[in-house]
């Protein structure tokens, strides 16, 4: 596979810049920034991000992962997504086993950390208060992740969870709805597969909701559906 256009790449960086400097959602801001200032005591000498967190990953993914938002310690910390919590370290063990990552840790912004095939976004860019998001927070942002998914043409997303499967339905126009579960998919046509997986939360993955064997069989599809499907065309430089 060729790189990917320097108009995609440019394009992606200059996402990201627009991204970081967001301040559409009032609640969000307050809030992202007021933990930022009061930390955790258990990062009380670390320099928070504070800001809207971008995607990241390989430009020429042909596996984008969506999740939810950044945790208020995690992402909203380190300035990456699903970096620094225990949700992280689900993941990206998860991508390092099936090949996707280079490494199955990722504990700050410049550990090394490199996606390959894959790409990681979320539905919602800055952290919500109880990492819930309201409808119009949601709707924000979803334009954020519309523009990775024109500029990156994934084969496959994968929804963590069943917010970022109802937002990935409503990027891509899919009515009706349909239903998630673990290892859920739905082909588009003309565009991606959706494949659902229960997101690697401490209140699936402490419980036994989601053991790593279940996890490793999402990325191992969604390696497959990407190996087998049809390249979906780049966007054009207009």
């Amino acid at each position: 596979m060729g790189s990917a256009p320097l108009h995609d790449r440019q394009a992606l960086e200059e996402l990201e810049r627009r991204v970081t400097r967001c301040r559409r959602c009032p609640r969000l801001v307050e809030w992202r920034e007021r933990v930022a200032r009061e930390k955790r005591a258990s990062f009380a000498d670390d320099g928070y991000w504070g800001r809207p967190v971008p995607g990241f990953g390989d430009p020429e993914a042909r596996v984008y992962v969506l999740g939810l938002a950044p945790a208020a310690h995690g992402g909203n910390r380190t300035g990456r997504v699903f970096t620094g919590d225990r949700s992280g370290d689900w993941l990206f063990g998860s991508m390092y086993r099936t090949g996707f990552a280079n490494q199955p840790y990722s504990v700050s912004a410049d550990d090394g950390l490199e996606l390959r095939g894959a790409f990681v976004g979320a539905a919602v860019r800055c952290a919500p208060p109880a990492n819930r998001p309201l409808p119009a927070e949601r709707d924000n942002c979803l334009p954020y992740a519309a523009e990775e998914l024109r500029l990156i043409r994934p084969a496959v997303v994968v929804c963590l969870g069943k917010f970022a499967w109802d937002a990935a339905c409503l990027l891509l126009g899919i009515r009706p709805r349909p239903r998630f579960g673990h290892l859920s998919e739905f082909r588009v046509p003309d565009g991606p597969a959706l494949l659902g997986s229960f997101h690697p939360s401490q209140q699936n993955t402490f419980t036994g909701k989601l053991t790593e064997p279940m996890l490793d069989a999402v990325f191992a599809r969604a390696a497959h559906i990407a190996a087998d499907g049809v390249m979906v065309p780049r966007a054009r430089n207009p």
